[in-house]
């Protein structure tokens, strides 16, 4: 601004000053606010060149608007400035009242940082008060328009038309712009805030209007379950509309439904998960009854509809069909709990079953220790039973004429409820009801005193010529092996019991209910099934097995138990290691 002494040159600039700052509140959107605020330093402050920088909700600055230099708008517009580089630039060079001004003999060290910048090339100053190219100022823009308010943004200007530096009238005219503009562009964003939510609002007007026919389409025609419930007062429960999926799955009509409540509906088991999803709301599985008396898996989802003033009014119920799946997952249970190749409970579920058998409360008379072999451990070999002189012409292969087909899929090996089988933990409804626990205790330790104690003996077998099997004739004879090995134990116990593959040619047997006898008794019918020679691709090939017996007991862990019957059958193993019989 030239000859700021004179009064004719301030008067025109304010007029000019003043019709820029009216036309900041003419724009008709944000966007063109922003870029009115840029344009209005060109038309009405003597720069030739600015950008507005606004403060992102991340903190970061982006050059909004650019004026009066085209090729710096495509350079410029769009790009960002990290908050911290800003307020570096805003904490050097001089203080000109609300103005930042960075001569360039200081701006140098902000060549390099990541605000966006343009510089019009031209030879220094001749004058003292000249403007330099690389002369930088700002002027910062706050909320509530004063500088105690937040950081907005920040305008930035280059090129003064006089080539001078602003002198006192145009850095007053400068900071004056931009406390205007700051209002223009908080009142700007105000409106738009105010348009969104009308625009928003009469939105959601329309949708409400339509949502009545959507809602009405969906309920009847969705391609599962619905119904809607009374909640409250003596009524709570019942159902007041059902859509015709819901009236297939259950076998009953429309007009049915409506005389009763999914209470009369869910399984008796299944009662208390229905009160507390009718209650709390949310998502729970459970049976309801069809017309013909079976029952189906459901999943049922309940939204509470509520009114501000009256409190909940009614339940809104999606109900799905997850019958498939139910049984998919009981199958997937199986497969993650049993072994692929024999189909017996694998070594996870033998701990889990063994562990379901013992508390931490000793309670095993005249046991020498946890963990010991002696009192309750017994072992044998192939040869025979520690010095009870069993050979190998013992008999006693009672029970192996059942095959191994008439056992598959009967649940031999999982006994529902026996050693917290699947029948424990799976069946309908969850877990069976809690009967308090009984005590596991070994037998006594002398064998000529019958007291007619039993206890869960844990037999543990390996397999005698099962590595010279696999080494001469591949894994695919071996697997073989181990399916019959697995048919023979199973088709030797009785029902109740569990047979399990540890891993590789060990077995574990567990048999509840045994004496001492009992249990040897047990092991040699179990290695007489195993010794006779088993066909596989043409071929007859033989195997032994090496058992030790163990006594779960309580104060043991089930590592522990099994522990005791591995040393026990390593004990027996090596004694005998010379009359061990080699497979054929």
């Amino acid at each position: 601004m030239e000859a700021e002494s004179e009064p004719y040159i301030r008067l025109a600039t304010l007029r000019l000053l003043h019709q820029v700052v009216a036309d900041l509140n003419t724009a008709r959107s944000f966007a063109d606010t922003v870029q009115t605020v840029a344009d209005g330093v060109i038309a009405g402050l003597g720069y030739e060149f600015s950008a507005v920088n606004l403060v992102r909700p991340d903190g970061d600055l982006v050059v909004a608007a650019v004026g009066g230099d085209p090729g710096a708008e495509a350079l410029m517009a769009g790009r960002v400035g990290s908050r911290d580089a800003w307020e570096r630039r805003l904490s050097l060079g001089d203080r000109w009242g609300a103005l930042h001004f960075i001569p360039y003999s200081e701006g140098w060290v902000l060549d390099d940082d990541d605000v966006p910048q343009w510089h019009t090339p031209g030879p220094a100053p001749s004058v003292p008060d000249g403007w330099h190219p690389m002369d930088r100022l700002f002027a910062p823009m706050y909320s509530g328009g004063g500088s105690g308010g937040e950081l907005i943004g920040v305008i930035s200007v280059d090129r003064p038309r006089n080539g001078r530096r602003p002198g006192a009238w145009g850095r007053e005219a400068l900071q004056m712009y931009a406390f205007h503009a700051a209002t223009a562009i908080g009142n700007a964003r105000l409106r738009a805030n105010m348009q969104r939510a009308l625009l928003r609002l009469e939105r959601e007007q329309q949708a409400l209007r339509a949502s009545e026919e959507s809602f009405r389409q969906a309920f009847e025609y969705a391609p599962s379950g619905m119904a809607i419930a009374e909640m409250g007062g003596d009524q709570h429960g019942r159902l007041l509309r059902a859509n015709d999926a819901l009236c297939r799955l259950l076998g009953r009509p429309a007009s049915a439904l409506r005389r009763t409540s999914f209470s009369d509906l869910v399984h008796r088991e299944d009662i208390g998960t229905l009160l507390r999803t009718s209650a709390e709301g949310g998502r729970s599985e459970l049976r309801l009854a069809r017309r013909d008396g079976s029952h189906v898996w459901v999943s049922l989802r309940n939204s509470v509809v509520a009114d501000a003033a009256d409190g909940p009014r009614f339940l809104l119920t999606h109900v799905e069909d997850i019958e498939e799946r139910k049984q998919n997952e009981l199958q997937l249970a199986h497969r993650a709990s049993h072994d692929s190749l024999t189909g017996l409970p694998n070594s996870a579920e033998l701990r889990t079953r063994l562990g379901s058998r013992l508390c931490d409360n000793p309670r095993r008379p005249g046991a020498s220790g946890r963990g010991e072999s002696g009192p309750g451990e017994s072992g044998f070999g192939e040869s025979g039973f520690g010095e009870s002189g069993f050979g190998a012409d013992a008999t006693g292969a009672g029970g192996l004429s059942r095959g191994y087909d008439e056992f598959e899929g009967t649940g031999v090996f999982d006994e529902p409820g026996v050693f917290g089988g699947p029948g424990a933990f799976d069946r309908p409804g969850g877990a069976i009801p809690y009967e308090p626990h009984v005590h596991a205790i070994a037998p006594r330790e002398d064998d000529d005193i019958d007291d007619g104690h039993k206890g869960l003996a844990v037999l543990f077998c390996d397999l005698d010529g099962f590595k010279s099997i696999n080494d001469r004739f591949g894994h695919h004879a071996g697997d073989a092996v181990l399916i019959e090995v697995a048919r023979r134990l199973a088709a030797g116990v009785r029902e109740g019991d569990t047979v399990a593959r540890l891993g590789g040619d060990e077995f574990v047997v567990l048999a509840d209910g045994l004496g001492r006898a009992d249990a040897k008794d047990l092991a040699i019918r179990l290695r007489n099934a195993i010794t006779p020679p088993i066909r596989v691709d043409g071929r007859a090939v033989r195997v032994g097995g090496s058992f030790g017996i163990g006594w779960a007991s309580c104060g043991m862990t089930a590592e522990e138990v099994l522990q005791s019957a591995d040393q026990r059958m390593y004990i027996e193993k090596r004694s005998r290691a010379k009359d061990r019989r080699r497979a054929g």
